[in-house]
C-alpha cells in the first residue's frame, strides 16, 4: 500500500482504495481515500517509482 499525506487529519496514512492514474503531463500518481475521515488523497510518484 501506498503511504500519504492526509490534509484533514493532518497525519501520514496508507491510502485505501487506491489506485494508479496518470496526469495530464504524464506523470505517473496514485490516488486514493483516507481509511481514517474518506477524504481523497494523492500522491505524485517519482521516476523510480513509475
Amino acid at each position: 500500500m501506498t503511504e500519504a499525506y492526509c490534509v484533514k487529519c493532518k497525519a501520514k496514512r496508507e491510502m485505501s482504495e487506491a489506485e494508479k492514474t496518470t496526469m495530464k503531463n504524464g506523470r505517473k500518481a496514485m490516488k486514493g481515500k483516507c481509511p481514517t475521515c474518506g477524504t481523497g488523497m494523492y500522491k505524485i510518484l517519482g521516476k523510480a517509482d513509475a
